[in-house]
């Protein structure tokens, strides 16, 4: 390793789950408290004696209220072990839509302890489907378009770095989700797209960013070094001179169509995830991306949102919960030709397709599929 290498940061699970394998008083615990302590507890004393903390990635925060429980959580353990405030250190993902509106009171909850917010896009953007999916107007369309310079997705980014600077945190920037090619032609466009997308954080004032593959870092690092130079941020970028962005702007409507296509590719990944999740697998690597909860989420929460509201294809065909049924038995057709028997069986795809029809076609849109997909775990 070199001499100072990166140091680990652990993401706990959110709030919304637990851990079923452990019990206190014959009740199942939190996931996000057993990964805290377990991580705490085998990390503090090698952190010491190095001179370091111990360091988290908070999750799926809807508001400031957990963010102070949070702050909780870290002085009962920092007083419990002896170690003074701030021992423990922390970057919030603002992945919520509500949570975005309340960014300046995460920071305030959290002042002894947290040193960053962080886009993380894809659950944003699940987020933004989640939180308006009654709305008919804010539809999103095929996920492929929905990129950062979507103007809900911009202005998102633009007053996190406002807000962040403001107060004296770093601004983290996004994911980028593309995996290297072997292909030479291939992976010159994959990289020529994640270093368009690392200018535009770069130059709109982020500190730093995120890479799924870190056959990507030295792309992004360019990016942030040509921008940043000698300098290890960028806080001095206020964006004073912005106009306010407003609940009108975080709440903006995106243009771009609903394609069979795009609707195709949802179901695939939708349907490849599900299957590798309850299989063990929380990232993997789909048609040249790395594919998480979030992307699947947004997936199959598009779809459903388009069969509640009775949206249309490009096409011309009405997307009902027949279509959908029909599409993902074509799919599943298609994806078992691409994995092959052996692997449709052991990672248990009969029982993702099942999941994945029942989630996307309940008359109330299932909050998170990780929760009865959890069920399936063993």
């Amino acid at each position: 390793l070199k001499e100072k290498p990166a140091l680990l940061i652990a993401r706990v699970r959110g709030l919304h789950l637990w851990e079923k394998h452990v019990e206190l008083d014959g009740e199942i615990i939190p996931g996000s408290l057993f990964d805290f302590a377990l991580y705490f507890y085998h990390n503090l004393q090698t952190r010491l004696n190095k001179g370091t903390g111990v360091y988290y990635y908070l999750p799926k925060l809807q508001s400031y209220q957990e963010a102070a429980w949070w702050d909780k959580v870290f002085r009962f353990t920092e007083q419990k072990f002896a170690q003074p405030i701030g021992t423990i250190r922390c970057t919030v993902l603002i992945e919520t839509l509500p949570a975005v509106f309340q960014m300046h009171e995460i920071l305030h909850a959290l002042k002894d302890h947290i040193v960053a917010l962080n886009c993380g896009r894809w659950d944003y953007i699940f987020s933004y489907i989640k939180t308006l999916k009654n709305h008919a107007d804010r539809v999103l369309p095929d996920r492929q378009v929905v990129t950062m310079s979507q103007p809900f997705l911009s202005a998102y980014s633009r007053l996190l770095i406002k807000t962040c600077h403001t107060r004296g945190a770093l601004a983290m920037g996004g994911m980028a989700a593309f995996i290297p090619a072997k292909d030479p032609a291939q992976n010159e466009a994959i990289l020529a797209k994640v270093t368009a997308d690392k200018q535009l954080e770069a130059y709109n004032g982020h500190d730093g960013t995120w890479v799924a593959h870190p056959g990507l870092a030295a792309t992004a690092n360019a990016v942030f070094n040509t921008v940043l130079g000698d300098a290890p941020n960028q806080l001095q970028v206020l964006r004073e001179q912005d106009a306010p962005i407003t609940a009108a702007d975080l709440l903006a409507p995106s243009q771009g169509e609903r394609t069979e296509a795009g609707m195709r590719t949802n179901i695939r990944v939708a349907l490849q995830y599900i299957a590798a999740w309850i299989s063990g697998k929380g990232c993997v690597p789909i048609y040249g991306l790395m594919e998480d909860a979030a992307t699947a989420e947004i997936s199959r929460t598009s779809i459903w949102q388009w069969i509640k509201h009775g949206k249309s294809l490009s096409n011309g065909q009405l997307i009902t919960k027949e279509l959908f049924a029909q599409m993902l038995t074509e799919e599943a057709a298609v994806v078992r030709a691409e994995v092959g028997d052996s692997t449709w069986q052991e990672q248990s795809f009969d029982k993702a397709t099942d999941l994945l029809l029942s989630i996307t076609t309940a008359d109330e849109l299932v909050e998170f599929l990780t929760l009865p997909a959890y069920e399936l775990l063993v």
